[in-house]
């Protein structure tokens, strides 16, 4: 079996890692774990990073910086995986689903015309005039390392006065190549940033995430929130509800590793991308979707788009299942989960049509040329 997505440990993990055994320090402390915010925060140019155990972990603490309370509301894509939404719930908050556009990332037409149609601006931010519940952040996703438009974006939550949250889980590494942005890093534009290193990332602690702030003093506060928010550390006095959310020092050991390779696995994204791209822009039935043309993207994941109507998603796969090789639909739209069933919801409508048309194919960094001639052999076939 062709993987979808799987790890590239080309670099230094294994010396990282032993060192990191050597030390005896395997858990929460260790010099990995402030070693890789420190590297982390130099290549994006942020303040600094918080280490926490997942990328859902950091957007759980972006919403309680932001100080989401319960019973207040946060925009969200209904396009997304279903973790870049499950913290509003954390809280006792309630999301608002919003369609996306034709890059797959959140529509900001319609997201402006929901602000301006269906919203009371307040010095507070912006009251949904349905609910009468305020809404005190927009949770944005780069989906699959695709810059989203964060100039409309950031103009908006500067004009209407809510926080803005990037998932940039999927898109470490994509950067605004011109613009008012030129050279910032998705995840770092708006008030926080979330990124993962789950397994099938562009890099890897196995497990793990980072959150992104603009100030270092909030970066002490999610850290604080997620060491189980201890005032004495010796006696265990706590004055506020905390959380086991901090990345171990092995993570972080493998995590240095994997970010000396970043750079190099965008290059081989890149190339790779490019590569499909040439052979299958000349078939009837299907295309490449692409990227944001003002960013360099990392191009995580490589979405096949199914031109002809007649076929169908399922079908595709199960052909390609047949063949050994592994592919994998868009993520069951959010605001059709049994959980979120009764949200609110503005206009979906792309958001199902590419849900219907898109399978992602084989992109890991270590895919051989003879692999991807394999797989675009078998699209051509059916």
């Amino acid at each position: 079996m062709i993987p979808l997505s799987v790890p590239n440990l080309m670099g230094n993990e294994k010396q990282y890692i032993l060192d990191a055994l050597d030390s005896g320090w395997i858990s929460t402390a260790g010099s990995y774990v402030a070693r890789f915010e420190k590297d982390l925060a130099s290549y994006l140019g942020t303040a600094g990073g918080a280490a926490v155990q997942s990328g859902t972990a950091a957007i759980h603490l972006a919403l309680l910086l932001s100080g989401v309370k319960p019973g207040q509301e946060v925009i969200v894509p209904t396009l997304t995986f279903i973790a870049s939404v499950n913290p509003v719930s954390y809280i006792g908050a309630v999301p608002v689903f919003m369609d996306c556009d034709d890059s797959m990332n959140m529509d900001c037409d319609k997201l402006e015309d929901f602000l301006k149609r269906e919203c009371t601006k307040t010095l507070s931010g912006p009251v949904n005039k349905r609910t009468g519940r305020l809404i005190q952040a927009v949770v944005i996703v780069h989906i699959f390392g695709n810059m989203a438009d964060m100039e409309r974006l950031k103009a908006m939550s500067e004009e209407y006065g809510f926080h803005l949250i990037e998932d940039a889980a999927e898109a470490l590494g994509t950067c605004y190549n011109q613009g008012k942005y030129q050279g910032k890093f998705a995840g770092t534009i708006g008030d926080f940033g979330a990124y993962s290193f789950n397994g099938n990332k562009i890099i890897t602690t196995g497990g793990g995430g980072m959150l992104t702030a603009k100030e270092g003093s909030t970066l002490e506060k999610a850290r604080y929130l997620a060491s189980q928010a201890k005032d004495d550390p010796v006696f265990y006095t706590h004055k506020e509800v905390g959380y086991n959310y901090r990345m171990t020092n092995l993570q972080a050991a493998m995590g240095v590793a994997q970010l000396e390779c970043l750079e190099e696995f965008i290059r081989i994204k890149e190339k790779n991308f490019e590569y499909y791209n040439n052979a299958i822009q000349s078939m009837e039935n299907f295309e490449l979707v692409p990227f944001n043309r003002k960013a360099r993207n990392n191009r995580w994941f490589y979405s096949l788009f199914l031109k002809n109507s007649a076929l169908d998603r399922n079908d595709v796969m199960k052909q390609l299942r047949d063949k050994a090789i592994e592919t994998r639909p868009i993520w069951q739209l959010i605001h059709t989960q049994k959980m979120y069933e009764g949200c609110q919801t503005y206009f979906i409508e792309k958001a199902p049509f590419y849900w219907s048309r898109i399978i992602n194919i084989p992109c890991s960094t270590g895919l051989l040329r003879k692999d991807m001639d394999y797989i675009i052999e078998a699209l051509d076939c059916i």
